[in-house]
């Protein structure tokens, strides 16, 4: 098998990566326990404290369908990054351990999260998301390149409703279901949350079922997404926020300022920096 250096801390790494061999910030290990169902999912995700969460969500092997892509994408590589190893397993949550502030999206794309390791990072998504994190304080560095970086949330947390990356972005809604312990269970494990940042139409539809799976109440009925939008659910605040992709961004449906509003909205609700 091919070994290659990380493109920030060298060392040899398989692509896949194998858990425990060194990948900066890798929760697991060899020894953590995988989940190869439904069903283990919802055990494995049910006793675990943050940082067991963060190790098991990292291995999980539940889905037969996005093991293959994402394994299949680590091997074969885009070839501007032939020279790279790939992460090529699910995303784990990342950030603050206590955040006021949680981003939620739909999935790791196949060259951005999936090649880097780290949820939200690598690709022109994630170059708009955290300069404007940055920005409006929430970020300590403008970019988030690899994990390994230095980059860290300040007061914030950042996950994913599917930890895998899916083909053409399009986890199946039994995919969808059977990955649902995990974030619902982040969520328990976060009460100092108080704004969650939803990114696109699907993170908002992932965050209302997250957070009601989590102990919310129900909406009397289903809340609409849209940029800027607000709903209270208990303790929290959803916002809405268009998706950074490049569409998006490129053609002016989501500008900075826009962006920033929402962050320095989700600001205004939560207090000020620490």
């Amino acid at each position: 098998m091919t070994l290659l250096p990380h493109p920030v801390v060298g060392g040899a790494f398989t692509s896949p990566v194998e858990p425990g061999t060194g990948w900066p910030d890798d929760p697991a290990d060899a020894t953590t326990a995988v989940a190869r169902d439904a069903e283990d999912v919802r055990l494995l995700a049910a006793d675990a404290d943050l940082a067991g969460l963060e190790a098991r969500v990292s291995v999980c092997a539940a889905c037969p369908r996005l093991v293959r892509w994402r394994e299949d994408v680590a091997r074969d590589k885009r070839a501007s990054f032939a020279d790279q190893p790939y992460w090529g397993r699910p995303i784990a949550g990342w950030g603050d351990p206590e955040p006021t502030l949680l981003v939620v999206g739909l999935a790791p794309a196949a060259n951005g999260g999936n090649r880097t390791g780290r949820i939200f990072t690598g690709d022109p998504s994630a170059d708009w998301l955290f300069a404007s994190l940055h920005r409006t304080g929430w970020a300590s560095q403008p970019t988030s390149e690899h994990a390994g970086d230095g980059q860290q949330l300040l007061g914030a947390r950042m996950v994913a409703t599917v930890r895998c990356a899916p083909p053409d972005n399009k986890p199946t809604p039994a995919e969808r279901d059977t990955c649902a312990p995990w974030i619902a269970a982040e969520l328990a494990l976060l009460p100092t949350v108080r704004a969650v940042v939803a990114l696109g139409s699907f993170g908002w539809d992932g965050a209302v079922r997250s957070l009601v799976a989590a102990g919310a109440p129900a909406p009397p009925r289903r809340p609409r997404f849209g940029h800027g939008e607000e709903v209270r659910l208990g303790d929290v605040t959803l916002l809405g926020c268009y998706h950074p992709s490049p569409h998006n961004t490129y053609t002016g449906r989501l500008t900075a300022d826009m962006t920033d509003a929402v962050f320095e909205r989700a600001r205004a609700l939560t207090g000020p920096a620490v």
